[in-house]
């Protein structure tokens, strides 16, 4: 069974960095899609990073780009976010997602298929 654990999120102040790690298990983690995404109250879920099966290949939506970077290492099966210049409105539950094999939308949740229990991030002004 597919297991994304999280792991690396807590308090920050504005302007200070965050580094997620996502551990996945039993899974042919380096031809799938991997995705980080956000959720703050009352709010949709969101993509802030993926990266593309089998490629280093990454996407970014405007409100992160230039502070997140997602990166993987298919040896340790681990998918990682850091997050940079951190600010208040990026405080939400942090998840990370992974697809069955390649994807077409890759920040859009609909693609994937597992996900991990998330992760708080707290960003104070």
């Amino acid at each position: 069974q597919v297991q994304l654990v999280e792991s690396g999120g807590g308090s920050v102040q504005a302007g200070g960095s965050l580094r997620l790690s996502c551990a996945a298990s039993e899974y042919n983690f380096r031809s799938s899609c991997m995705g980080w995404f956000r959720q703050a109250p009352g709010m949709e879920r969101e993509g802030v990073a993926s990266i593309r099966a089998l490629s280093t290949v990454t996407y970014y939506p405007d409100s992160v780009k230039g502070r997140f970077t997602i990166s993987r290492d298919n040896a340790k099966n681990t998918l990682y976010l850091q997050m940079n210049s951190l600010k208040p409105e990026d405080t939400a539950i942090y998840y990370c997602a992974a697809t069955r094999g390649a994807c077409s939308y890759p920040l859009s949740k609909v693609e994937y298929i597992y996900w991990g229990q998330g992760t708080q991030v707290t960003v104070s002004s």
